[in-house]
């Protein structure tokens, strides 16, 4: 549904506390049926063999893979940035991926390994994936991934603020991180596991946008329920809306629980259906994920080959 508002009344909105709040609590609200009934329903589109093949490329190419453990060593990160160059070494025409995604002790690994590749070097910050700390450091966090190299940061909001209704806080938090990202973009991770209702995900989707979020993240991947498709949906219309007022795109990124093929199409599916095609694209969409580029490997080959190639033939993470 698309907002009244404009580029002056974005700005009126972010004047003080008070504004802010009547702006989100003032957003139309979601209808909850509606948006699970239209998720479910292109949830069943099916795509066909051409389209499928333009659609797994597509696939593979917004994804972030991602290795978010307290065990990763540079080892792995070398490893996964090889899986990130060469999907699936025996066919080399097979896209590489958006981005690699480490913590920011791992970054400069990262950019190391993925030098003169192209592919992008995201790095979570803001004490993720709680989000439990000061201000201080929070941008230390955020300092430490830029200055390792990182082009992307993907942090995490306040919650306990957010749900309290301290819109300003978080949206200064933002803003903050934002100022601290320099030429790095900035994912913004709502972690709408934690945000109860849909309702909440847009007033979460819009505060991100307004603090100058480049994407809006579902999850960090921690906590579940992670990324549906009907939270998803939610976010790709307040881009949308976004967009109509502003002229400005800004990106979706959900995360979380995304494993096989037949769900990716079905994001790709709402991303043409709810916010248009021209978020068909890395740019504009991400997937975050580790396992999930397995999956578009065997079926890419399936579709390929015209059989079904194996685990055994792809590395599986």
């Amino acid at each position: 549904m698309a907002t009244a508002s404009s580029p002056a009344a974005f700005a009126d909105a972010t004047r003080d506390e008070t504004s802010l709040s009547r702006f989100l609590q003032g957003l139309p609200g979601v209808d909850q049926v509606g948006v699970e009934a239209r998720a479910a329903s292109l949830g069943t589109r099916s795509i066909k063999k051409t389209a499928k093949l333009w659609a797994i490329d597509t696939a593979i190419s917004m994804v972030d893979l991602t290795t978010l453990e307290g065990a990763d060593t540079r080892g792995k990160v070398r490893s996964l940035a090889a899986k990130a160059r060469r999907p699936d070494p025996d066919r080399p025409d097979t896209p590489p991926v958006a981005a690699v995604c480490v913590y920011p002790d791992m970054a400069a690994t990262a950019v190391e390994a993925l030098a003169g590749t192209g592919i992008g070097v995201a790095s979570v910050a803001t004490a993720f994936p709680s989000g439990r700390s000061s201000r201080e450091v929070k941008l230390a966090d955020v300092a430490l991934a830029v200055d390792a190299g990182a082009t992307e940061v993907d942090m995490v909001i306040d919650r306990g603020a957010f749900l309290e209704g301290r819109y300003g806080d978080v949206f200064d938090e933002i803003r903050a991180v934002k100022q601290a990202c320099g030429d790095a973009h900035l994912k913004v991770i709502l972690e709408t596991g934690e945000l109860a209702t849909y309702d909440n995900v847009r007033r979460a989707s819009w505060l991100g946008l307004l603090a100058g979020g480049d994407f809006i993240k579902t999850s960090t991947g921690k906590v579940s329920p992670a990324a549906t498709l009907p939270v998803t949906h939610v976010m790709l219309q307040a881009v949308r809306d976004w967009y109509d007022a502003t002229g400005e795109l800004r990106g979706v990124k959900p995360a979380g629980g995304i494993r096989s093929t037949k769900d990716a199409l079905r994001y790709l599916v709402a991303v043409h259906e709810v916010a248009g095609e021209e978020w068909l694209t890395p740019e504009l969409f991400r997937f975050g994920a580790s396992s999930l580029l397995s999956d578009l490997v065997l079926q890419r080959r399936t579709q390929h080959d015209g059989h079904y190639s194996g685990p055994d033939y792809v590395a599986v993470d």
